[in-house]
C-alpha cells in the first residue's frame, strides 16, 4: 500500500519545522547575549540598573529602531558610524534582524534622556564660581553659517536643509516642556530643593521659568504665547514624552493654526555635570542655545521632519547674523521627540547642567529678538 503526500503537507510541515529551529537558535543566541552582558556589567564599576534599559525594554517591544545612547556633545567624531552602530536594539540587534516598523518612538526618547540624566551623577549644589567643563561644538554638515550634527543614518542633501519652509501663522507660539523639572546649577540668588541630580519640582527654578521668561519677552513683540507648565516627568520619568503628547495634542484642538511649537529643555552631558556652554553678548554672559530635530531615521512615524529642520536653520541663521555663537550645532536625531504634530515643531536646549538659571534666563531677550525678525 502506497501512501500518498500532498505538496500542501509538506510544504506546511516543512515550515513548522523550520520555524521551530529557528525559534530555538532565537531564545538560544538571545540568553547566551543577555549572560555575557551581565558578565560584563558587573566587571564594569558605572554599571547601573538603566545600562539594561536598551535590552530590557526593546526586546518587549522594539523592532527595527535607532537608539542613539550617546548625548549631544559626548559622541564619536563620526556620527554616521554612531547611526549605524546603534540602529538596531535589544534582541533585534543581536540577531541582526530587520523586521516590520512599529512606532516605538516612545522608547527610543524615553533610553536617550534617561541616559543623558542618570548618568550624571555630579552635585546640583555648586557655587556659581565653580569651574565649567568646556566641550567643543562638532558638526558634521553646514549651510552657509549654520552647522549641523547629523546623529542619523540619513544623507543630508542642500535642498534638505535648505530653508525655504514658510510657516502661515507666524504670531501664536506654544511652549511646554517634556521634562518640566530640568534645573540648573544652584547659586545664592536660586537655590532650590533638588527633586534629583538637577531636577527640582518647584516650576520657579526649572526650565519652566526660562519659559515663562520667554513668553514675557515674546509678548512684548505681540506673540500671542500659550505656556504649559504641566508635570510631564514627575513623577515618574519614563514616559515623558507620552504624556507630553497629550498636553500638546490637547492645546492644539483648541488652536489648530499654531504651527511654532517650542519644547524647551535643559541639556545634559552624560557625567560632565560641569558642563555649561555660555557666549557673551553685550557684555553678558548667557547660555548657549541648541536645536534637536527628530527624524523618521528610528522607524517613527515623522514624515515632515524635514520641515522642522528648515524652520530651525532658518532660526538660528538669523541668530548668527544678530548674535554670533547664541546657538550651537543643530542637533539631527533618529527620534521624533513628538515633533510630528506640527511642522515648526522643536526642541530648544537652554544650556546644559553647568548653566545657572540666571544665564538660562539672560539668553531668552536675544531668542524673542531674533524670532521677532524671523517672523515678522
Amino acid at each position: 500500500m502506497i501512501t500518498t503526500i500532498k505538496i500542501k503537507d509538506l510544504i506546511k510541515y516543512l515550515v513548522t519545522t523550520i520555524g521551530l529551529i529557528v525559534i530555538v537558535m532565537l531564545i538560544t543566541r538571545y540568553f547566551f547575549y543577555i549572560n555575557k552582558t551581565n558578565k560584563e556589567n558587573k566587571e564594569n564599576k558605572n554599571f547601573t540598573f538603566l545600562s539594561c534599559i536598551d535590552i530590557s525594554l526593546p526586546v518587549l517591544k522594539t523592532i527595527n529602531l535607532g537608539i542613539d545612547n550617546t548625548t549631544s556633545e559626548n559622541t564619536p567624531t563620526n556620527p554616521s558610524r554612531i547611526a549605524k552602530t546603534t540602529s538596531r536594539s535589544g534582541l533585534i540587534r543581536i540577531l541582526n534582524l530587520e523586521l516590520p516598523n512599529i512606532e516605538t518612538e516612545e522608547i527610543i526618547e524615553e533610553t536617550e534622556e534617561n541616559n543623558e540624566e542618570n548618568e550624571n551623577t555630579v552635585n546640583n549644589e555648586k557655587e556659581e564660581t565653580s569651574e565649567k567643563v568646556e566641550i567643543k561644538d562638532t558638526y558634521t554638515n553646514k549651510y552657509k553659517s549654520v552647522t549641523i550634527k547629523n546623529l542619523t543614518n540619513i544623507k543630508l542633501t542642500e535642498d534638505i536643509i535648505k530653508p525655504d519652509y514658510k510657516t502661515k501663522n507666524t504670531t501664536d507660539i506654544i511652549i511646554y516642556h517634556t521634562h518640566t523639572c530640568e534645573s540648573y546649577t544652584a547659586t545664592k540668588e536660586n537655590s532650590y530643593k533638588a527633586s534629583g541630580n538637577y531636577r527640582t519640582t518647584d516650576l520657579k527654578y526649572s526650565v519652566v521659568k526660562v519659559g515663562d521668561v520667554l513668553t514675557q519677552e515674546l509678548e512684548k513683540f505681540k506673540f500671542k504665547v500659550t505656556h504649559n507648565n504641566t508635570k510631564h516627568d514627575y513623577p515618574a520619568y519614563t514616559g515623558s514624552y507620552t504624556r507630553s503628547l497629550k498636553t500638546i495634542e490637547n492645546i492644539l484642538k483648541k488652536q489648530e493654526s499654531t504651527e511654532i511649537i517650542f519644547d524647551i529643555h535643559r541639556d545634559a552631558v552624560g557625567n560632565k555635570g560641569t558642563y555649561g556652554p555660555t557666549v557673551e553678548i553685550n557684555g553678558e554672559k548667557v547660555a548657549q542655545l541648541m536645536f534637536v530635530i527628530g527624524t523618521n531615521d528610528g522607524g517613527g512615524k515623522h514624515p515632515n521632519w524635514k520641515n522642522n529642520l528648515k524652520f530651525a536653520v532658518m532660526i538660528q541663521q538669523k541668530a548668527n547674523e544678530m548674535y554670533p555663537g547664541l546657538f550651537r550645532s543643530i542637533n539631527l536625531r533618529s527620534s521624533t521627540f513628538n515633533q510630528k504634530i506640527r511642522n515648526a515643531a522643536s526642541i530648544i536646549e537652554v544650556g546644559a547642567t553647568g548653566n545657572t538659571l540666571e544665564e538660562a534666563t539672560a539668553s531668552m531677550k536675544y531668542l524673542a529678538n531674533v524670532l521677532n525678525e524671523v517672523l515678522k
